[in-house]
């Protein structure tokens, strides 16, 4: 492929490279990330390899970030992991490199950087990230600390293989990341794992969820709630996934209240493509999987409206 031969091409070409992804990271952000930059470190030992973003403690078992100096970007290669939009890059810094290339797995809506690697057929980022080093595999070298990163963040971004993502090249990635050290049922183990205060958010969030007749449920976590179990926005992607588990539900949304007092809108589906609303409310994604924001009550009405009518008209056939 002719973007994978450019990328090497950069990547080769550059002795500093710094890796971004995106804000409130998930594990295919933080593994995509992780993942290349242990690759690129075993293939290339001489070259400056550093990851950035803001360190998040619930994920330093996949990899932690490195302190970089503005004055590193001179010179530098940027790439960026698992990110659709530039405003969603995580250091603003970004675009102080010399070359800026996207790897990424969502639709190209917002394209940016120099060089662009997008295939939204893909379950994950670090799907992409390994079929990267696949193609390249006589001059790559893969280590257990990336394989153990790509397949955390495969995992995150099927569920743990559950959701339509996954695919036949989707399993066979996992199987080779498993023969090089990357141990699956520990990794399963520490994304399934939940603390005591989120235990009883998820208890909230299935107490306090409402379903429509046709299938459409949303639930508000204001900052009441959250303050009530101690957590903060960043801690509720835990339980994004709750509702799906109920059979009447075919899709959802978690309105989580921000600090100007609106909400981000985590939207997700079984069926129903739901991308196209969310990009009507400042957002967009996945079709099963898409984030947005709302200013008010009002909008969150009215969103909550045009996803029951999406479900309906999915149940008629007629999406």
């Amino acid at each position: 492929m002719a973007e994978l031969d450019a990328i090497l091409e950069q990547i080769k070409k550059y002795n500093r490279i710094i890796i971004h992804r995106h804000q409130r990271p998930d594990p295919d952000a933080i593994g995509s990330q992780i993942g290349l930059a242990s690759i690129l470190k075993a293939s290339f030992p001489y070259k400056e390899i550093a990851v950035v973003g803001k360190e998040i403690p619930s994920f330093s078992w996949i990899g932690t970030m490195d302190e970089v100096d503005s004055s590193d970007y001179d010179g530098a290669l940027v790439i960026v992991t698992d990110t659709a939009n530039a405003p969603r890059i995580d250091d603003r810094r970004f675009n102080n490199g010399d070359e800026l290339i996207k790897i990424d797995h969502h639709p190209n809506d917002e394209p940016y950087g120099d060089i662009m690697w997008v295939d939204d057929q893909a379950s994950s980022s670090s799907e992409l990230i390994y079929g990267f080093y696949q193609h390249f595999a006589k001059e790559l070298v893969m280590t257990k600390k990336a394989a153990t990163a790509l397949y955390a963040g495969i995992i995150g971004d099927t569920g743990r293989f559950l959701y339509p993502a996954t695919t036949p090249k989707t399993m066979l990635v996992a199987g080779a990341l498993m023969a090089a050290g990357a141990d699956a049922a520990a990794i399963s183990q520490r994304e399934n794992e939940i603390t005591l205060p989120l235990a009883r958010l998820s208890a909230y969030v299935y107490e306090n969820l409402t379903i429509t007749d046709n299938g459409a449920a949303n639930v508000i976590l204001t900052d009441t709630v959250l303050k009530r179990f101690g957590l903060t926005e960043a801690g509720t992607s835990a339980v994004v996934s709750l509702p799906g588990r109920i059979k009447d539900v075919l899709a959802w949304a978690i309105f989580v209240q921000q600090d100007d007092g609106g909400f981000r809108v985590r939207l997700r589906s079984k069926g129903p493509v739901i991308n196209e609303l969310a990009k009507h409310y400042n957002g967009g994604g996945h079709p099963l999987a898409s984030g947005a924001r709302v200013a008010n009550k009002e909008e969150m009405k009215q969103i909550m409206k045009e996803l029951d009518d999406l479900v309906a008209q999915y149940q008629k056939g007629e999406q």
